[in-house]
């Protein structure tokens, strides 16, 4: 049986931690983004020719607001919960960036459809990391239960939809954890997107990783590039001069 707890909701816009030009709305008891988030957003690749980008669960939206800044294309961002996607809606018309940024609510299941096949040249996610047990049990409120856990969507959902969705030769960059990699490489290749790219997060060098960041390519050639790690911590506790250049702050 799943348990959730129920929260009051209290909304407040805060910039995007690092990017003074950007401000996002979010919901102290709701799920925030996190430095996961913004690796990705720094992480994927954007081609000139590129088009259409599109970020799946989007949540309150801070992927998409990040990728405007990296470029000037349509961006779209999905997401399933009302709650998050009307704070996204928010952050877009208060960053003024209505004709770029489109947000649309709706389970990503639900995306793929003709109109939608093989329309985006790049996608991205940052998708729940956790696998359902029968008996999980939730010390959480549902918006973070459904973004941290495998509820609505799981891995293979994920992929199966950003197959449909992307152009040939289109990117496909997820972020998730290291635990899960052969899993996920495993989804790549199944999905006709070869990896390409893929890099380890680690907060100090002599520490695990945290996050591993992949990109591939839909029907892409063989061939995968192993990225330097990104270290956030030198050993005095100080931020590396990687961290640095994102500007950020993150909530953990």
């Amino acid at each position: 049986m799943l348990n959730f707890q129920l929260i009051k909701k209290m909304e407040v816009l805060n910039d995007i931690l690092g990017y003074k030009n950007r401000k996002i709305y979010q919901d102290t008891d709701c799920f925030s983004f996190s430095l996961d988030s913004i690796m990705l957003a720094n992480f994927a690749t954007i081609r000139k020719r590129d088009k259409e980008i599109v970020d799946l669960g989007c949540g309150n939206g801070v992927i998409p607001l990040i990728l405007s800044l990296r470029s000037q294309k349509h961006i779209l961002g999905v997401e399933l919960q009302s709650r998050l996607s009307e704070m996204a809606k928010k952050s877009v018309s208060y960053n003024k960036l209505d004709d770029q940024i489109e947000i649309i609510t709706m389970d990503m299941k639900d995306f793929v459809s003709s109109e939608t096949d093989s329309l985006f040249d790049l996608v991205t996610c940052n998708p729940p990391y956790f696998k359902v047990c029968e008996n999980s049990y939730f010390n959480l409120n549902i918006e973070k239960v459904i973004a941290r856990h495998e509820v609505s969507i799981n891995l293979s959902d994920v992929f199966a939809v950003a197959k449909r969705i992307l152009k040939n030769n289109g990117n496909f960059a997820i972020v998730h954890r290291p635990e899960r990699l052969m899993e996920i490489l495993f989804e790549f290749r199944k999905s006709n997107i070869e990896p390409k790219r893929i890099q380890f997060v680690y907060e100090r060098v002599d520490k695990e990783a945290i996050l591993v960041l992949i990109e591939g390519q839909k029907n892409g050639h063989v061939g995968l590039k192993v990225e330097n790690p990104f270290i956030l911590y030198n050993n005095d506790g100080g931020k590396t001069s990687e961290y640095e250049t994102l500007c950020v702050e993150v909530r953990k």
